[in-house]
């Protein structure tokens, strides 16, 4: 009653916090459908944004899920696998941070990759000219020579990939493989790969260095392995495959699976035809294999996450056309995917645009929404909230943030931040026992 709910009332719920830790489909089948609802109706509702090609990859695994999901005999673990054994490898897999990483023969040995790549840095009033180099990548280290023949003198450049951005550029129609990294000191360098099968490896080594692993970790084969899969599943829609409606679903609704975007571009029969061939890559994928791969795709979008605090400044046209959702009230943009927020930043006579991630605050250029600056929670000391004045106050080890929020309680902010650091806490090698304390601790607050 409290919150304004009566009895009998439909309630939507969902996930605030999008840092999903340790799924397993043989213990958490609610949790991961909750997650999976909840990243297909953003999907449907135009709420984060993804490629024509992705979108294609998602309702495919719609379409598998559906089919699954209606089968009464489905089993999702392997043939003649009884408990006992689904425990020992649920175990196996939980250890598997003690063992070494199968691919590496020499427990001294430090695994590298080197490549002639196409690279490109962003700047201002230039135009897009994809050069060639010799990227290294050793520990978290990217270092660039002009030629394989000059890996002995001085470096071009070498980058600590640490805490980085690192963001997928990838058309498989168009045969592109992009890779766009965001370094700390906000230096930016793009990176094109030849094929699939390399840009698959420098993609899993760059998204561990970025979390400070190194391609030594038991998780990097798990990591290229998924990248893998994401791109098989990709590629099967341009095989030459005749696709067959399901014979099992003769009401198949292809408005269902897509956006409206996409419903307004293309013929119904038309995205049918592109979700049938899609499916021929899924089609032995259980129901819950469907629904993580799903989920797995999801996380790996660029804006997957992040909830945006927005400033007055701006037209509503432009802010309509960055994220697709309605304006309502003052300088407040609302939707089910994101909270948006006015700021006021006291250090710049105007507002900006932030954004809060599971592991980073980000800036974002007002009038492109590009990312201009990004301070990741590693590096921050301390913050502080002026319940009187609604001020928020965050300490990098560098610069002091301090803004105030004028359409939304600062509460908001102080929440999100606190929540995700309570998240990051969690490890395999820690205890796992919820401390209810903490996190009341690090999110509440009082006026």
């Amino acid at each position: 009653m409290q919150q304004g709910i009566n009895e009998r009332d439909v309630l939507l719920l969902r996930f605030k916090y999008y840092a999903f830790y340790d799924l397993d489909p043989q213990q958490d089948a609610i949790r991961i459908n909750q997650i999976y609802e909840q990243a297909r109706w953003s999907l449907l509702n135009d709420e984060i944004d993804c490629t024509e090609e992705e979108m294609i990859m998602f309702a495919a695994l719609q379409l598998q899920a559906s089919l699954r999901g209606d089968s009464p005999t489905e089993n999702d673990g392997p043939e003649g696998q009884d408990d006992i054994d689904k425990a020992l490898n649920s175990l196996q897999v939980t250890l598997e941070g003690t063992t070494m990483n199968p691919g590496q023969s020499d427990i001294t040995s430090v695994p590298e990759l080197n490549d002639s790549l196409k690279f490109f840095r962003p700047k201002k009033f230039t135009l897009k000219s994809m050069k060639r180099g010799y990227f290294i990548f050793r520990d978290t280290h990217l270092t660039q020579y002009k030629s394989s023949d000059d890996t002995s003198g001085t470096p071009v450049q070498k980058l600590n990939l640490k805490g980085c951005e690192v963001s997928p550029d990838v058309n498989i129609s168009g045969g592109k493989f992009g890779i766009k990294l965001l370094a700390e000191g906000q230096t930016e360098l793009w990176l094109r790969c030849d094929t699939a099968e390399q840009y698959s490896k420098w993609m899993a080594a760059c998204r561990l260095a970025s979390k400070g692993k190194t391609m030594a970790d038991s998780t990097y084969n798990t990591e290229l392995q998924s990248i893998q899969a994401f791109l098989a599943m990709q590629q099967g829609s341009h095989n030459s495959v005749t696709p067959t409606m399901p014979s099992d679903v003769p009401d198949f609704q292809p408005e269902s699976f897509v956006s409206q975007r996409y419903l307004k571009k293309y013929k119904r029969s038309q995205i049918a035809t592109k979700i049938l061939e899609a499916h021929g890559s899924v089609r032995i994928q259980t129901t819950s294999q469907s629904k993580m791969s799903f989920i797995r795709a999801w996380q790996a979008l660029p804006e997957y996450g992040i909830t945006t605090l927005w400033s007055n400044s701006g037209t509503a046209r432009k802010r309509k056309l960055l994220f697709g959702c309605p304006v309502e009230g003052k300088g407040v943009l609302v939707c089910k995917h994101h909270t948006y927020v006015a700021l006021k930043v006291d250090t710049e006579e105007r507002g900006e645009l932030f954004g809060v991630a599971h592991n980073r605050l980000i800036k974002f250029d007002i009038n492109s929404g590009d990312s201009q600056k990004t301070w990741r929670y590693s590096t921050m000391t301390a913050w502080h909230v002026n319940w009187e004045v609604k001020e928020v106050m965050v300490e990098m080890e560098e610069e002091k943030i301090q803004f105030s929020c004028h359409s939304a309680d600062c509460k908001i902010v102080h929440e999100f931040i606190g929540g995700y650091i309570f998240l990051s806490m969690r490890s395999p090698d820690q205890n796992q026992t919820l401390n209810e304390e903490l996190f009341m601790k690090l999110t509440g607050g009082w006026v």
